[in-house]
């Protein structure tokens, strides 16, 4: 029968350990080797009869931190006491949990150093592709013309119904609204023009950029960052093909010709769903209509709605375009930046659009 784990001072500094190490016999080993002060430089276990995990621990853990060497183990012993050894590592401590009041103002400052990185490189990647397109004016061959026409197609026509769509709804619900509102004080007439100068001046350009960035955007995205993935823009810089010419630059071209195109026909769309809606629930005939509209609606409406549109275009894209280069590493980026992509184009879209109200209200064009 195995005797009780002890342990015995040898000369040249050498401990021995004798009996059973396991866990049913170890007894306080773990406490007396603790307590224990003398110089060990080497660890013998060949008199051991017996030794498990919860012992091979015990003497790894003596030996490291005295740096003691272990010697007399036989070759299953040994190899139980290697496993020991590289199973052992550090555990985190979770952090101190900070003040709230630190931790947002901590949060605050990484979303602004963020913001600031991201503009940085959103403002260098604008940069890029003007010249880019600078490069194709000067030399009109390298223009990506079936590309660029394949981009018409998806951006602009495609989404003609579900714009159509939208801008009808949101015409009817102005129209709805606004009667509801007006008919209180009698002058019910006034949605005619509720529904001419917010459409044509505001909401249609503006929910035509959301629609755009929610569907354009998110596909640039999503298309650059996949082939960034599948090393397919590496491969076109090896071979001398510029990324930014094929795959940036027609993008950019398509939504910035189609913006102003698809802008007008939402807000055409809009004023058409708000004149239905005064015609069954106001009696007003579309004649009628027409007739108020061309009146209550200037120019200046018209050409507000057609100059925002190209620049808002111009971001959705770059915007989809820089997020889709960012993608690396796996292809969870690849959503993340697509998301990125839409709510960054959205927000600098909605900011543009504050700015371009204050803008056209200093010149005169209210």
């Amino acid at each position: 029968m195995s005797g009780d784990a002890d342990f015995a001072q040898g000369a040249d500094g050498t401990i021995a350990f004798t009996g059973d190490l396991s866990l049913a016999r170890i007894g306080n080993l773990h406490d007396r080797l603790d307590a224990w002060h003398g110089d060990v430089t080497r660890i013998d276990l060949s008199k051991v009869e017996r030794i498990d995990t919860v012992g091979a621990w015990i003497v790894h853990r003596f030996a490291k931190t005295r740096n003691a060497t272990i010697e007399g183990l036989g070759p299953d012993a040994q190899h139980l006491l290697e496993q020991v050894a590289a199973a052992e590592h550090p555990i985190a401590r979770p952090a101190k949990p900070q003040a709230p009041f630190n931790r947002v103002l901590g949060e605050i400052g990484d979303a602004v150093v963020t913001a600031g990185h991201t503009l940085y490189g959103l403002l260098g990647f604008m940069g890029a592709t003007v010249l880019a397109f600078w490069h194709v004016v000067r030399h009109p061959h390298r223009f990506r013309f079936n590309a660029t026409v394949q981009r018409f197609e998806v951006v602009g026509v495609s989404a003609l119904g579900i714009i159509g769509l939208m801008s009808f709804l949101i015409g009817i619900v102005i129209a709805q609204q606004g009667a509801v509102q007006l008919k209180q004080f009698g002058a019910e007439m006034f949605t005619i023009n509720l529904v001419g100068r917010i459409t044509l001046r505001e909401l249609g350009v503006l929910m035509t950029a959301i629609m755009v960035a929610g569907r354009s955007g998110s596909a640039f995205a999503a298309q650059l960052g996949t082939m960034k993935l599948t090393e397919e823009i590496d491969a076109m810089r090896t071979i001398g093909v510029s990324p930014m010419e094929a795959l940036v630059l027609p993008r950019v071209i398509a939504v910035v010709l189609m913006m102003p195109l698809l802008a007008f026909y939402s807000s055409l769309i809009g004023i058409i769903g708000g004149g239905l809606l005064c015609w069954i629930a106001l009696d007003i005939p579309p004649v009628t209509f027409i007739s108020k509209i061309r009146e209550v609606v200037p120019m200046s409406d018209l050409y507000v709605c057609l100059i925002k549109a190209p620049v808002f275009g111009a971001i959705i894209a770059i915007a989809g375009c820089f997020q889709g280069m960012l993608v690396e590493g796996d292809a969870e980026q690849v959503g993340h930046r697509t998301t990125t992509a839409v709510v960054q184009a959205i927000f600098l879209v909605i900011v543009l659009d504050a700015f371009f109200a204050v803008f056209f209200s200093e010149i005169g064009w209210i």
